[in-house]
């Protein structure tokens, strides 16, 4: 294993670490959600450098443009999380409840 692939496999770990661990706000656990889908891209994209694939060169762009399509939905629904409770804190959140 590389020094980079190590690198990316670190960076993802240590995001899916921080939202199994760090759950207390909402904000938190987008922040660890996009720190995973960059470290993502960056392993792609640097995968399809080093492979010189140019079949594979659209992936890592279609993979930003779902992470920030993830990143839009998941701001609305902190916004409306945050208006409807009052707080993002994910422990006043109840799914019974509607």
């Amino acid at each position: 294993m590389t020094l980079a692939q190590f690198s990316f496999s670190a960076a993802y770990i240590l995001g899916l670490v921080g939202l199994a661990f760090h759950r207390s706000h909402l904000i938190s656990a987008l922040l660890c959600l996009e720190a995973m889908m960059l470290s993502l891209f960056m392993g792609l994209a640097l995968w399809v450098i080093q492979t010189e694939a140019g079949n594979f060169s659209v992936g890592p762009i279609t993979l930003l443009a779902f992470a920030a399509c993830e990143a839009s939905a998941g701001l609305a629904l902190l916004v409306a999380t945050a208006r409807t409770h009052g707080s993002d804190r994910l422990q006043s959140l109840n799914l019974l409840q509607c």
